[in-house]
């Protein structure tokens, strides 16, 4: 009875929509997304320029860091900003996400020191979270979901160029303006963005609530997190996956979150309301989103490193390699989101996502040290026409799944099973594929060279001899090969999952339309 109440409220609160006129809407999107490429190029920028940094800050021991401090930072923040959005409006907590990352940004580009800079990044990584789920809570306030395809295109792009682009930005900065501009360069874009969203973003007016932030659920939840992101970060890598550290780190993270669960059954305001879980659609896109975000996350660390290994490609155009898989990825977006505008319908679309999803990883695990780069950019494209079939549809139908008073919290949700998932996919497939390739090394007698064996690029490896080169390119490609099995037995699950995803009617722009849904949203929710 309590899930159907808050159903019956649907119509009223959706009735409260803005439908701004689409030329409006057009030029708010695209401030969203200089915001939202704000933070997909910051890593890819500020990874080509680390050798750099490190030459000048020293504090090569603490070089992780520099990339952890802003994936926590931006992990354990994403609910927050989700629920602060909800509950006071989301116009003013986005642009002051916008204002902390630019801090952030300018106090690590005038970093003395890898302490400081470490530091820094956890700011602009706090400004990171509330970016990418302000833009998607933004949207999905703004445009009804039956409408919100036709911007599907614009968000893949944005990935597109921020992989494609990152890494050739990041060095030509780098190079003629000195590392300390790959931060600083994210003053102009986010200055329009700021101009932008404040001079033509009009959301209704938000009652201010009464109730009290969830501190304590808030503080749960950031140290499950924190434990989660920091357990797949160092095992296998700074510490053995059954040391002491690891063990402990999973202890912790598994009460936080249990006492989390708890939290959020009492709390007058939860920071994760559990009540969106009871949503079949919801639960399920969480679950695809997780599985998606591992396997992706997985793809664009191993797919560059198999083709500079082993097919002799240059690091310079790291970007370029992923080519094939973005652009697929781009296209297939844009013909989804199409259809979903038009017609209303996107069950089909996470199962054959899956299918090619899995179809693709089960490609790429089949190359070797004879595979050519035109088989495996077509691989790629199949792995890419997947994941376009499945980034922005989970995003989409998980938004869908909630009230609009819930939106925030249901983009933050998402978001954040997709950066969990990528972080769990990284550390599993980076331990079984280092693992794969210690072994073949030291059985094909290359153990030289096996603690550095997936450090080295095209250029190093010419200057090995022809047995151990030969060793090293095979250790690489049986690595990947384990890698991508391992994805695609990941995306299995995903597929099979897809096939339980309820159809629920889209919703349209104003009350008429959430009114007629409500009884979809009812026996989907039961």
């Amino acid at each position: 009875m309590a899930s159907r109440a808050n159903v019956e409220k649907q119509p009223e609160q959706q009735g409260d929509q803005a439908e701004p006129q689409p030329r409006s809407v057009r030029v708010v999107i695209l401030a969203l997304m200089i915001a939202m490429l704000l933070a997909m190029l910051d890593n890819m920028i500020v990874g080509t320029a680390m050798p750099t940094i490190v030459g000048d800050l020293g504090g090569l021991e603490h070089l992780s860091w520099v990339v952890t401090a802003y994936t926590l930072a931006t992990a354990a923040s994403t609910p927050i900003w989700g629920k602060l959005g909800d509950m006071y409006g989301r116009k003013g907590i986005f642009l002051t996400s916008i204002v902390i990352f630019l801090i952030g940004s300018v106090l690590s580009g005038m970093a003395q020191d890898m302490g400081q800079l470490i530091g820094f990044r956890a700011i602009q990584g706090l400004g990171a979270g509330g970016l990418m789920v302000g833009v998607m809570a933004i949207i999905g306030e703004l445009v009804p979901p039956r409408e919100r395809g036709k911007y599907q295109g614009m968000m893949a792009a944005v990935m597109a160029v921020a992989m494609i682009g990152g890494p050739l930005v990041g060095g030509a900065i780098t190079d003629h303006l000195g590392w300390r501009w790959s931060f600083y360069i994210n003053l102009p874009l986010g200055a329009v963005a700021l101009a932008m969203v404040t001079a033509v973003l009009h959301l209704p007016r938000k009652e201010r609530t009464k109730a009290r932030i969830d501190y304590l659920g808030a503080g749960l939840l950031t140290v499950g997190i924190t434990s989660i992101v920091l357990m797949t970060t160092w095992g296998g890598t700074e510490y053995a996956w059954d040391s002491a550290v690891i063990m402990e780190l999973i202890a912790v993270g598994v009460a936080a979150l249990t006492g989390f669960f708890f939290v959020e059954t009492k709390a007058a305001e939860p920071i994760m309301p559990l009540h969106i879980f009871r949503s079949r659609n919801f639960t399920l896109m969480s679950v695809i989103g997780f599985l998606a975000g591992f396997v992706m996350f997985g793809a664009v660390l191993f797919l560059p490193l198999f083709q500079q290994s082993v097919q002799g490609a240059s690091a310079t155009n790291s970007g370029l390699l992923l080519l094939p898989m973005l652009l697929s990825m781009l296209v297939v977006s844009m013909i989804a989101g199409r259809v979903t505008t038009n017609t209303g319908k996107y069950r089909l679309f996470p199962i054959i996502g899956g299918g090619l999803m899995m179809a693709g990883l089960f490609l790429l695990s089949t190359m070797d040290t004879e595979t050519s780069r035109t088989t495996s950019g077509l691989y790629m494209a199949v792995l890419g026409a997947g994941m376009g079939f499945l980034m922005q549809v989970t995003m989409l139908v998980a938004q869908n799944s909630v009230e609009l008073k819930d939106m925030g919290v249901a983009s933050s949700g998402a978001t954040l099973f997709r950066t969990l998932g990528s972080s769990f996919g990284v550390a599993i497939m980076g331990a079984l594929f280092t693992g794969r390739v210690q072994d073949e090394m030291a059985a094909r007698g290359g153990s030289q060279i096996t603690e550095h064996s997936a450090q080295l690029d095209a250029a190093s490896l010419a200057k090995l001899p022809d047995p151990v080169r030969e060793a090293y390119e095979f250790a690489v490609a049986s690595g990947t090969h384990a890698a991508f099995l391992l994805g695609a037995a990941v995306a299995v699950v995903g597929f099979l999952a897809a096939f339980f995803v309820k159809e629920v009617p889209l919703r349209g722009a104003g009350p008429a339309a959430a009114a007629e849904r409500t009884a979809d949203k009812v026996a989907e929710t039961v």
